[in-house]
């Protein structure tokens, strides 16, 4: 059946504007805008939306296709070559996809998408914020494309519920919140999930960490060694989560744990679990502590826990203590003193009531390695500390630095410069490589070699 047969129920989407910001050379914007919207309401009055849902994704862009033209040669409106291009595409994009954010999205460079209301739509490249020309027609608009994106993985979004966090089908996860708490207009944020996850010799490439630091963190992965990544907002833990578990062997089961799943692990024994937030009426909710605690029954070799949050932290020292090791998780921390301190404070959100002493223990028995990894002024990521736990004296947590990151200045362009360097510390955990089969040389921790 044909798209272009009449809509027997006549419902049209008048509202509904449309708009990529890549403006035609020669056509007035207005009208051209104008052009489209008109182009497009004519389209929804004559296209059969059920025979889409029998049709692949190549057939109906053919169908749209023919279908724009026609409607084309009814306007008396002059458009050259370029410019049907660009309307056929919009008008794809808004049917098939989710509108002025599609180009955005299929640019592979593009790490995060902020809409700040209609108006403005910013992208991140390489760790910088730049304007783009895009934009949405009104509040309206944006709201439709919001929509599209909840309600495809069952949740809503209105006055009464004005926050949700969703994620897309490539697992991107998207954020958005709209009035009254948004003030100036509804927002959307777009975290971009990487389809071919970098690899460690990528992070290797791009002087997040150097040839012996990755070594050393795959030699600690292999010998199951309990592993914390420690980082703010944006400094790439997941990437760098994502790039060790590789040195998992095949033969391992490993269970993820993630609000947002993001993991790309190629291992063939993995289960990966999903929280799940509270519906419209607050129910339903299962977090990531009822998570960690059911994956104990599912007899795991290693438990990879996407974020430590709150309470789960208690439960996952407990697992690395009683027969997980290998498992490894990220925190929100900018420094490895603030993590531990955190944790400290989710294991408090547990309600057991343990000693200071007991919880930093807990902690210190469990873990053996903490990656602290930042984003420079550049927006260049860098693994700046690498320790290992060595234990507890008197009441504190005793850590030394394996490797480190020190920042010498900024260049005129504003690139960070540095160098990386070993602290000179042979660490405890060498003798645990060693009997695992895992050769460090020496010279690896020589503090004098420097590596830019």
């Amino acid at each position: 059946m044909s798209l272009r047969t009449q809509l027997q129920s006549g419902g049209t989407d008048s509202d509904l504007q449309l708009s990529t910001g890549r403006l035609p050379v020669t056509a007035d914007v207005r009208h051209y805008s104008d052009l489209r919207s008109r182009i497009h309401k004519k389209l929804l009055e004559r296209i059969d939306l059920r025979a889409m849902e029998a049709m692949t994704p190549e057939q109906v862009r053919a169908e749209l296709q023919v279908a724009v033209e026609r409607l084309l040669g009814e306007e008396t409106l002059p458009l050259n070559e370029a410019e049907r291009r660009a309307l056929q595409s919009d008008i794809q994009h808004e049917v098939l996809g989710l509108g002025p954010l599609e180009p955005l999205l299929a640019d592979p460079t593009i790490s995060d998408i902020l809409v700040n209301t209609y108006k403005h739509v910013y992208v991140e490249r390489a760790g910088q914020l730049e304007l783009t020309d895009v934009h949405f027609e009104s509040d309206a608009h944006l709201m439709k494309i919001i929509d599209k994106i909840v309600s495809s993985v069952g949740r809503r979004v209105d006055e009464s519920s004005p926050m949700v966090d969703a994620r897309l089908a490539d697992g991107s996860r998207v954020n958005a919140i709209i009035k009254p708490l948004a003030i100036d207009g509804p927002a959307l944020s777009i975290r971009r999930f990487s389809v071919i996850p970098l690899q460690m010799e990528d992070l290797v490439r791009l002087k997040t960490l150097t040839p012996e630091m990755a070594e050393l963190l795959g030699g600690l992965v292999k010998a199951k060694c309990n592993i914390l990544i420690s980082g703010g907002t944006g400094t790439g833990k997941t990437t760098l989560l994502n790039a060790m578990s590789r040195y998992i062997p095949a033969n391992e089961r490993i269970i993820t744990i993630e609000d947002a799943a993001e993991l790309q692990l190629q291992q063939p024994h993995v289960v990966r679990l999903e929280t799940r937030p509270p519906n419209i009426e607050g129910k339903g909710e299962v977090p990531q502590r009822l998570l960690v605690r059911n994956s104990l029954r599912m007899r795991p070799n290693r438990i990879i826990l996407g974020e430590l949050r709150g309470a789960e932290a208690i439960d996952m020292l407990w697992a690395m203590n009683t027969g997980h090791e290998g498992s490894m998780g990220t925190i929100h921390a900018n420094t490895p003193r603030d993590a531990l301190a955190r944790l400290e404070i989710m294991i408090g959100m547990a309600g057991l009531n343990l000693p200071g002493r007991s919880m930093r223990q807990q902690i210190a028995s469990a873990l053996t390695a903490l990656v602290q990894i930042s984003r420079m002024s550049d927006g260049r990521r860098k693994i700046v500390s690498l320790q290992e736990i060595t234990g507890m004296e008197s009441d504190m947590i005793t850590t030394q630095e394996i490797f480190c990151f020190e920042q010498a200045g900024v260049t005129p362009d504003g690139t960070v410069m540095g160098h990386f360097r070993a602290t000179g510390i042979r660490p405890k955990f060498i003798e645990r490589l060693r009997v695992s089969g895992i050769v460090v040389p020496n010279e690896l921790f020589d503090p004098r070699r420097l590596y830019e």
